[in-house]
């Protein structure tokens, strides 16, 4: 990852040619400097994770949310200036949750011009039946929504699912394994699905959730909250944001520090023997010692 993304050339168009979804953007130097960070920042993941195939199609997934309006503004900005070589197809998966806009998006999007799929699918009514009550439907919810986004790609002859996950998600995500999964795993900005016929990208992993914020904000796009299920309150993750929260409070710029750690690694100072081979690890012109056995020579096994 890069710190410094100053050495990232700015965009050749003219700054008074702005995208749609850019209309009535506010003219102060603040958001200007808002707007210019975020695209560096998706310019640099999208470069440092080699997520660019000129000619394909991207499927745009668009909840409503703050991060997801930041993530379509800024691939239709990098498009726009000519600097993102792929087809963008915006996607609303309309679950079925009680509450939910069905107006806002489609009208959104075609008042904007930006070609979209909304596809209503009721996963709410199978989640509410499936999960039994005082649980949360995080999980189950977002593998029915995953299922039926990768359907929805392929169908329109998209080769990538883009996400609007953020910084702040990875940490959160590596965190919340970390203390109840017992493994070191987060989300991964670039990966390909199980069935090996789709990526999925994340090229919001160097922003911060504060800029995505601030941008949605700014721009006073029409924000879906997240809580219409009713199932959000002593998630896990919910925790974790608040610990980390807390940590920045203390130590302003702490999470930057902490999703740096994530992409500097170093596997020998690790104890995960599937990252290091630690087997031949040994002083220089020493050869590596025959193994202990239990093999009835007078060694016993260890116990």
């Amino acid at each position: 990852m890069r710190d410094d993304l100053s050495d990232l050339p700015e965009p050749d168009a003219d700054e008074g040619e702005i995208h749609p979804l850019f209309r009535g953007a506010p003219g102060s130097t603040e958001f200007r400097k808002l707007r210019k960070r975020l695209v560096r920042e998706v310019r640099a993941a999208i470069e440092t994770y080699h997520m660019i195939r000129p000619g394909d199609r991207w499927l745009v997934c668009l909840s409503g949310g703050k991060d997801s309006y930041t993530l379509l503004a800024v691939l239709h900005e990098l498009q726009w200036r000519g600097l993102l070589p792929v087809d963008l197809l915006a996607c609303n998966l309309d679950q079925g949750q009680p509450g939910f806009p069905a107006t806002v998006l489609p009208q959104f999007l075609t008042e904007r011009g930006v070609p979209h799929r909304i596809e209503y699918q009721d996963t709410y009514s199978v989640v509410k039946a499936k999960v039994p009550e005082g649980r949360t439907y995080c999980s189950l919810c977002s593998r029915l929504r995953r299922g039926n986004l990768y359907r929805i790609a392929r169908e329109e002859g998209c080769s990538a699912v883009v996400l609007g996950h953020h910084r702040d998600d990875i940490l959160e995500t590596f965190f919340m394994n970390l203390f109840h999964g017992g493994r070191l795993a987060s989300m991964p900005p670039k990966l390909v699905n199980e069935e090996g016929d789709l990526m999925v990208l994340r090229p919001l992993a160097f922003v911060a959730e504060a800029d995505c914020d601030r941008f949605a904000r700014a721009m006073q796009y029409p924000v879906i909250p997240c809580d219409l299920c009713g199932s959000q309150e002593g998630l896990q993750r919910m925790q974790v944001k608040k610990l980390l929260d807390e940590w920045e409070a203390r130590s302003p710029g702490r999470r930057q520090v902490m999703f740096r750690a994530l992409t500097n690694m170093r596997p020998s100072h690790l104890p995960d023997p599937a990252l290091f081979d630690f087997a031949a690890l040994w002083p220089a012109g020493d050869g590596a010692p025959e193994p202990i056995r239990g093999d009835g020579a007078g060694v016993p096994l260890l116990r």
